[in-house]
């Protein structure tokens, strides 16, 4: 709590931001636990039924800058409100489709009611709380998050296993509409009125001043590239580990997913480490454990893979919290374009690669796992080429904006 908001106002924001966070990635990312059992009921190969997965992201990159279009006019309060709501009902609906196509068309369209939580909860945290909170507040937006894509995956796999995969969608969707009503119900208006904000520049030319950013840019090939690479081991390795030589059983296979537990405390890990060494150096270093983690998946052995993927997923949410949380202090204009930017970029590279992930996985998993550990390394030499050193870090961030990381 600081200066800007009173204790109950700040008990308020976090427990919305969290619930929105929850209800979010819940509704996001429970199909990833389903994708063989899509698969199975509809007679489609891999890459087809991930579909689910990036149908959901591709509309949510698309729809993030016209969010925050809307968000500029009636206030980030009341479209996120809107977008969760919206979200919520269409997942509803999902359980009771019989046609894949149908599906995947209703997965783009709750993407695209999607689109208006992500980017507009961090520029919303930005204007409710200041610098002295902003810290924990974003690393609690960040354990929403968290919690809210793995509650997804591990409850919607055994009850698929149990039952079948419409249940499985009934209960997250159910989960989600409960979400949204504490989203609802607990996030208050925004400190400024609609349409009150005055930007320096329009939606487009603050899209186009960020784009044209070399240091911006770095940071959305963080988002678009890391992304990608998370989604493809999570789309894909349930799938290796029922088969042989594992062969585990889908219920037992979600337990892979509890390695995003490792979210909630690398992201808060490294603020702390960004603030003493430098965010620079905490991303580049995250990169590089992200691709001994994908190296360790490789080996038939499931110590090593379970190893592999630990590091993996832990190193991630840590290089993600830095990208993320380093675009708004990073905009020299269009703060609300540049953290949209970011999320179109952050979920397209979630919908590219985590089909062409599916494309790789024909040659094995060792094909996804070199597809990983590729784009990891591209991301690597962006971020060392471009982003500033610590001490120009300080130099180049702007006094008056917070630090915050979403997931």
């Amino acid at each position: 709590m600081d200066e800007r908001t009173s204790l109950p106002e700040h008990r308020r924001v976090l427990i919305a931001l969290v619930a929105l966070g929850l209800t979010t990635f819940v509704q996001l990312y429970y199909p990833q636990a389903l994708i063989p059992a899509l698969s199975r009921d509809f007679a489609v190969d891999a890459s087809q039924a991930a579909l689910t997965i990036s149908g959901a992201t591709v509309g949510l990159a698309v729809a993030a800058l016209a969010w925050s279009w809307v968000a500029d006019r009636i206030g980030r309060a009341r479209a996120m409100r809107i977008a969760i709501v919206s979200a919520a009902l269409i997942g509803l609906l999902l359980p009771f489709v019989t046609s894949f196509p149908l599906i995947v068309g209703l997965r783009v369209a709750q993407g695209v009611a999607l689109g208006g939580t992500p980017a507009l909860a961090l520029a919303y945290l930005n204007e409710q709380v200041g610098r002295r909170a902003a810290l924990t507040a974003g690393a609690t937006y960040i354990s929403g998050t968290v919690v809210g894509g793995l509650a997804g995956r591990l409850i919607a796999a055994p009850i698929a296993d149990l039952a079948d995969w419409r249940v499985a969608a009934l209960v997250a969707g159910a989960l989600s509409a409960l979400g949204a009503a504490v989203t609802v119900i607990a996030l208050p208006r925004e400190r400024r009125a609609a349409g009150a904000e005055q930007p320096r520049h329009g939606m487009w030319q603050g899209m186009l001043v960020n784009l044209a950013d070399p240091r911006q840019f770095a940071l959305y090939a963080q988002g678009f590239l890391l992304m990608g690479a998370q989604v493809a081991v999570f789309n894909y390795l349930g799938y290796r580990l029922e088969m042989e030589p594992f062969g585990l059983p889908p219920a037992l296979t979600a337990v892979i997913f509890l390695a995003g537990l490792s979210g909630a405390v690398s992201a808060r890990l490294a603020a702390t480490f960004a603030a003493r060494f430098g965010r620079r150096r905490v991303l580049l270093a995250s990169s590089l454990t992200m691709v001994l983690g994908a190296a360790l998946t490789v080996p038939e052995r499931l110590t090593s893979v379970l190893v592999g993927l630990l590091l993996f997923t832990t190193a991630y949410f840590s290089a993600h919290s830095i990208a993320s949380g380093w675009v708004g202090p990073m905009a020299t204009s269009g703060v609300t374009q540049a953290t949209s930017l970011y999320t179109l970029f952050y979920y397209a590279g979630s919908s590219l690669f985590g089909w062409l992930g599916g494309l790789a996985f024909a040659a094995g998993w060792a094909g996804t796992a070199a597809m990983v550990i590729a784009i990891v390394l591209i991301a690597f030499t962006i971020a060392r080429a471009l982003l500033p050193d610590p001490a120009e870090e300080v130099r180049t961030q702007p006094p008056t904006r917070p630090y915050a990381a979403p997931r």
